[in-house]
């Protein structure tokens, strides 16, 4: 362990945080921390401010959460939403941290060491490794001390969540009334009384119209959306072409083979770290300058780096830094490297230190032509059938174009054809205008703002091309009246034929309530048929099983009975029999599974309601 706090000491320079503990999913924490220098201040919580730099971490992590779950189609997403689902998580957390502080829940240095040692990630054959632990630092920047105290913060903040969320009371009664309600059995009997012929005898004035939909605009709110017409060419619809392949063509191919692995291949790149940690800056050049000198009096660059570099995870190795890539260390450095081409380097200053660095091209073993041949041939060919395809959609795109029409495509190929749809809106499931790169053109301000012309090509994700022509676009909003119209009016007369039949009914319903159910059905001619019996959440339609488990328990030999009102459709529900679970009907283990779930709901309730307590007594701003 001492040698673990002799490391964590060590140069290493500002790097994000990328957290060791579990995620605390209750207070939406997913990206934590944004470390390093703060460009600005996004919103203070008392003395603890939340920079724009941590609420643009917590923002994309949201915002990749959410594009997994529309499948990468961002223009699904309600941007504004993430933006303040992630504020107010840093809300919630900053207030949560500063409780924690408030009642003296830490973890001390040792305990932070041990977890993070104990970490799979960072160990070698079951034992912490100090150079995989380097390297991780190395590649993502920020103070060994703010890394010690965000995992601190971040331990307070579980232990608080988890004696929150771990210990809400579950009453064994409650628990027993949720199962109750989800094991009861009810017998259902269900008529139905078709709508059509009642219809005939109803009618909605324009007046009843109007009222209606005034009085019920937010039945009618409706979503963007456009009339568009479109058409798709394929490369299949490109002309054969000419498959041969000449032995220049090949030539030509394995030169560019050849260039493209000389310039992706890696240079070896080694350095000497010398740091200001334990010194001052200036201390550190002279230094720097000292062991250069000594390289260019003779010393060779290993034993340099294993006597005087700072990094102990290349020393060892002569200075080699290990996968090296761009920007690990900054600009500078880099610099350095292109220029080095095998000759050492002066100091150069980074963020980290100051730097002795020296590089070599990396020795490339490039496959003969020979070895290569039948693949170049096959790139060759794909490249010829590519190339015809974009022939064909770079002629037609200036058809379409010139012309801002889009059946000029289905003349020139006669099977594509122009497809015309309505209403399309962002949700849109239509294999072609799905595909967020179409979206992006039907949606565009341009659109919203009166464009109508056809597009130019656009490159679907399958490689197919499509052109579209948006014919006329559908704000979002409350749809107009007239628009509106249509719909109204068959609520309304739907309603009203369901009001007819009902009181059609209504002498039988009423008989319902006080004779047994037979002598009802012998009045009269309403014929019933046997649904079955359901518990909740068992395929009865929504409508049905709100009825159907909101009536009365019927006494014996009645039925509880209700009305459903469905588009073209009266379901009258019954309720002959309802069953009720025994206290034993559950085993002991989903009794276990049934209280672990009332107590996770209960848990996450009393979170919320402390966090906002806590943020009432907060000075946010």
């Amino acid at each position: 362990m001492e040698s673990f706090r002799k490391l964590i000491k060590g140069w290493l320079g500002k790097v994000l945080l990328v957290l060791f503990l579990t995620p605390l999913a209750l207070v939406g924490i997913e990206g934590y921390f944004g470390g390093g220098n703060k460009d600005g201040i996004a919103k203070t919580v008392n003395d603890l401010e939340i920079s724009n730099k941590d609420l643009e971490v917590q923002t994309k992590n949201y915002k990749d959460q959410f594009l997994q779950m529309v499948q990468g189609d961002e223009s699904l997403l309600n941007q504004s939403y993430i933006d303040q689902v992630a504020m107010d998580s840093l809300i919630d957390r900053a207030v949560l941290i500063q409780q924690a502080q408030t009642l003296g829940i830490t973890l001390s240095d040792a305990q932070i060491e041990q977890m993070i040692a104990q970490q799979p990630s960072l160990q070698v054959d079951g034992k912490f490794d100090k150079k995989t632990y380097e390297n991780y630092l190395r590649s993502i920047g920020m103070t060994n001390l703010s890394l010690i105290n965000n995992i601190r913060q971040d331990h307070a903040l579980k232990m608080l969540v988890s004696s929150i969320t771990d210990n809400s009371l579950v009453n064994p009664v409650d628990v027993q009334q949720i199962s109750n309600l989800q094991s009861e059995q009810r017998s259902l009997f269900m008529s139905s009384v078709k709508l059509e012929d009642y219809k005939k005898s109803v009618k909605a004035t324009n007046q009843e119209i109007a009222d209606y939909y005034n009085k019920h605009q937010n039945q009618f709110k409706q979503l963007a959306s456009v009339d568009v017409d479109y058409v798709v060419v394929t490369p299949a619809m490109a002309a054969k072409t000419d498959t041969t392949v000449t032995d220049a063509e090949l030539k030509q191919a394995y030169d560019q083979f050849v260039e493209r692995q000389n310039k992706d291949a890696k240079a070896e790149v080694k350095h000497i770290l010398i740091t200001a940690d334990t010194r001052g800056v200036t201390e550190a050049e002279k230094l720097a300058g000292d062991v250069y000198s000594k390289i260019q009096a003779g010393m060779t660059f290993a034993d340099a780096a294993k006597q005087y570099s700072e990094d102990t995870g290349s020393k060892a190795t002569g200075g080699v830094v290990e996968g090296y890539e761009k920007g690990v260390f900054g600009d500078s450095f880099d610099q350095a490297v292109v220029a080095s081409k095998g000759q050492v380097s002066k100091p150069v200053k980074t963020d980290f230190g100051y730097h002795i660095i020296t590089a070599q091209g990396a020795t490339v073993t490039v496959p003969s032509f020979e070895v290569e041949r039948e693949r170049l041939k096959a790139e060759v060919i794909k490249s010829k059938t590519a190339n015809a395809y974009s022939d064909l959609v770079n002629g037609l795109n200036e058809l379409v174009v010139d012309s801002d029409a889009l059946d000029v495509v289905s003349q020139e190929l006669k099977i594509a054809q122009v497809q015309s749809l309505k209403s399309v809106g962002l949700g849109t499931t239509n294999p072609v205008l799905a595909d967020p790169a179409v979206k992006a053109k039907l949606f565009n301000q341009d659109v919203k703002n009166g464009d109508r012309n056809a597009s130019s090509n656009i490159q679907l994700a399958n490689g197919n091309t499509v052109w579209i022509k948006v014919r006329e676009y559908h704000p979002a909003g409350v749809q107009p009246l007239d628009k509106a119209t249509a719909k109204v009016k068959e609520k309304l007369i739907n309603q009203k034929a369901y009001d007819v039949a009902k009181a059609k009914v209504a002498t039988m319903l009423a008989d319902f309530k006080t004779l047994p159910s037979q002598q009802v059905l012998a009045k009269h001619s309403q014929s019933f048929e046997n649904a079955g019996v359901f518990t909740r959440s068992q395929g009865l339609k929504r409508e049905i099983e709100r009825t159907a488990f909101s009536l009365a328990t019927p006494k014996a030999g009645m039925w509880s009975v209700g009305t459903v009102a469905l588009p073209d459709e009266m379901v009258i529900v019954a309720v002959a029999d309802v069953k009720k679970p025994t206290a034993d009907s559950l085993t002991a283990e989903q009794s276990q599974q049934l209280a672990k779930l009332y107590q996770d709901y209960r848990g996450k309730e009393l979170l919320k309601d402390y966090t906002e307590y806590l943020k009432s007594e907060a000075k946010i701003k």
